[in-house]
Formats: C-alpha cells, sequence, structure tokens
C-alpha cells in the first residue's frame, strides 16, 4: 500500500495503490472518494480490492490530496468542482493514464467504482468516451454536465438507493435515457427502502437522507463483483 503521486495538468495529485500479491499482470480498479476526499474509506476499499486480485488505485480529483476536515469544507470542495465539470474530467482522465503507468497493471482491462461524489466522477469519466472495462456508480449524484456526453465505450453499473435525496426517482429516469442514448451496455439496480451513503457505515443521519444500510451494502458489492468478473473476463 502505497502513495501514488501524478499530474493533472498542472496539478499534482496523491493517490493511493494497494498491489495483490504476485507478480501480475493484475486488473485495476479506479476508486474515486465521496465529497471528504480521498480519506481512509476509500483507502480501505483499495486494500480489500487487493485481497480479491486487483491493483486498488485510490484517485485524488481534489488535487494535492486535499480532505475536507468537516462537513461544510467537504461541501465547499464539492461545489467549487461541481461549477468546473470540465475539470472534474480533466482529473478523472488523468488519473485513468496514470493507472494505465502503474507497475504491474494489465492496461487491457480497468475498471472504475466511485462513491456519492465520486460516482459522479466516475460517470464523467465515462461520459468523456473513455475506454474502460466498466464503471460502477455506489449512490452516485447524476446530473449530467453542461457541455454533455460523448458515446460512451464502457459498461455502465448504477447501484442506487430508491430513497437518495440527492438522486430523486425522476433523476433516475434521467440517467437512464442519457444511459440510452450514449452507452450500449448499462444496468440500474435501485434498492428500496434505502438512502444515501448506504454504503458508508459511518453515515447515521435518516433524516437527512444519509444512512447505512447493511444489506444495500452487502447486495451493492456482491452486483460490484460479479460486474467486474465479467467485464474482465471479456477484456
Amino acid at each position: 500500500m502505497t502513495e501514488h503521486r501524478y499530474t493533472a495538468g498542472d496539478t499534482e495529485c496523491i493517490g493511493y495503490v494497494a498491489h495483490p500479491k504476485g507478480d501480475g499482470p493484475h486488473p485495476v480498479v479506479m476508486i474515486a472518494p465521496a465529497y471528504a476526499g480521498l480519506g481512509d474509506f476509500v483507502k480501505g476499499k483499495a486494500d480489500w480490492l487487493a485481497t480479491l486480485g486487483y491493483i486498488g488505485f485510490a484517485v485524488d480529483y481534489y488535487g494535492n490530496g486535499r480532505l475536507g476536515r468537516n462537513s461544510d469544507e467537504a461541501m465547499a470542495m464539492m461545489q467549487v468542482l461541481n461549477a468546473d465539470r470540465p475539470t472534474l474530467r480533466t482529473r478523472m482522465v488523468a488519473a485513468l493514464e496514470a493507472a494505465r503507468t502503474l507497475p504491474n497493471a494489465d492496461t487491457t482491462r480497468i475498471a472504475a467504482i466511485g462513491f456519492c461524489m465520486g460516482g459522479k466522477a466516475v460517470l464523467d469519466l465515462a461520459r468523456s468516451g473513455a475506454t474502460l472495462s466498466g464503471v460502477v456508480g455506489f449512490h452516485a449524484v447524476f446530473d449530467a454536465p453542461p457541455e454533455g456526453c460523448e458515446k460512451m465505450n464502457t459498461s455502465v453499473l448504477v447501484l442506487h438507493g430508491w430513497d437518495d435525496p440527492l438522486a430523486t426517482p425522476a433523476q433516475t429516469v434521467d440517467i437512464a435515457a442519457e444511459l440510452t442514448a450514449h452507452c450500449d451496455d448499462w444496468q440500474i439496480l435501485a434498492f428500496g427502502n434505502t438512502a444515501h451513503s448506504f454504503t458508508n457505515p459511518a453515515a447515521q443521519d435518516p433524516e437527512a437522507g444519509n444512512a447505512y444500510s447493511k444489506r444495500a451494502n452487502d447486495r451493492a458489492f456482491a452486483a460490484m463483483r460479479a460486474f467486474l468478473k465479467e467485464r474482465f473476463a471479456q477484456s
């Protein structure tokens, strides 16, 4: 488990890499964090993915390893990037390029997963037209960037809490229409009675629409594992 520095334009980004045992080459799974940035939660997912035989590469879309120290600071950081979607896209494309240079990486088998704002980030990577094995969004935010969407050269799996206030049923229908127009292979798996941040055990505010759900978490990661196994087998 090591720090991995790369650049996106003139911004230094500080990612985190966990390597599986063996010489490889190994498939790579990029992980885009939630709105607070690359912290322990997403590093733990990289470590876990390494136990499955993948290189787990947690990416830094804020740059310089910045972390939100509290919810207000994290929200402010997110709002800046939300207002500048070309920069978000540029940083995710740079992360993909960095993933291709990792030691023992199988450059023909790279997928990207993301949580919350990170779900939006990996969807924007797919919207850029980048070629990947697959993209998975966990409780992602769905709004398309103003610049629109290219033909998606990847398969997409959306794992969604139906009661998520940040991605309403109407917005879920909207992204389904967007995917139908731009993606040849997409799926949406929605979990009933499930709110935002359902994979994060620290999410304990159901009145605000944020609540961990072990049932939805376990089902979502089982779906992700099956999706990655299928997509990497076909790459």
